[in-house]
């Protein structure tokens, strides 16, 4: 009999907080799969479907923030510039296949990030840059200013691509850190490609990169997970506990009874 009401008790408290975070879980799943089939168009240069499926992206997006807190401030802030971006990206004749591709890609890396806890889409991007950052090097041992130049507009493209996504899986001191180095590198580019003690921050820009990269392919659990497991096994052994005591009560006051009858 203990056993069953045991089991009862964890079906009452699990089944309904498990049904809640599958449910939030899908509707950031149905927001990431939009945001998919919007890059695919674009990739593909079908602009106006592209179109079409980031206006609905935007309607559920509302809807969904409306009805419950899915996302944090900083999240809600994060995704809906990017959406933004894409939108007007796809929008306008004037932009380029590449800025559109950057916008889309932005848009969907942000959102995975979002979405996924363990190895996001946008650490994908790590082969990218670091290749980027080899030819830049390679322009300046080589003296070719011209190469420098376009290696470090591309290594700024892809920073740019992956920056929200960073927002939203990186703490903010590292952040800032990182902002710091490429603002460097950007405004004093003449330093940077002529002396050494300026290519430092190239070098350490590489290092603080890779180790973001190493952190977020490392961490093979998922902390959702633990965090639903953790949370759920308390309220079980509490429950349990909560049951097991009010059994003991009943024995002891049955034996009372029983005893009472007796006399």
């Amino acid at each position: 009999m203990l056993k069953k009401i045991l089991f009862i008790a964890i079906v009452i408290v699990f089944i309904p907080f498990s049904t809640t975070f599958a449910d939030s879980s899908s509707k950031l799943e149905k927001l990431d799969e939009i945001s998919d089939e919007a890059l695919q168009m674009v990739k593909i240069k079908r602009y106006d479907e592209s179109e079409k499926l980031l206006e609905y992206f935007s309607d559920q997006f509302l809807k969904m923030t409306s009805e419950e807190k899915l996302f944090s401030m900083d999240e809600l802030r994060i995704i809906t510039v990017a959406h933004n971006e894409a939108l007007g990206a796809v929008q306008d004749e004037q932009v380029s296949y590449e800025k559109k591709l950057n916008a889309a890609t932005k848009l969907r890396l942000v959102m995975d990030a979002v979405y996924s806890f363990h190895q996001p889409l946008w650490t994908e991007m790590e082969g990218q840059i670091m290749q980027t950052f080899s030819a830049t090097k390679q322009a300046v041992k080589d003296r070719d200013s011209d190469q420098f130049h376009q290696h470090v507009n591309k290594l700024l493209i892809q920073y740019d691509v992956i920056y929200p996504s960073l927002k939203v899986d990186v703490k903010p001191e590292k952040i800032q850190k990182l902002d710091a180095r490429i603002n460097y590198i950007d405004q004093y580019r003449r330093l940077v490609f002529a002396e050494s003690s300026s290519q430092k921050e190239l070098e350490a820009l590489q290092t603080d990169l890779e180790s973001i990269f190493d952190e977020m392919t490392e961490d093979e659990s998922d902390p959702s997970l633990w965090w639903v497991i953790i949370s759920t096994g308390s309220i079980i052994i509490l429950t349990l506990s909560y049951v097991g005591w009010r059994k003991y009560k009943g024995d002891k006051e049955k034996g009372k009874t029983g005893k009472e009858h007796n006399h």
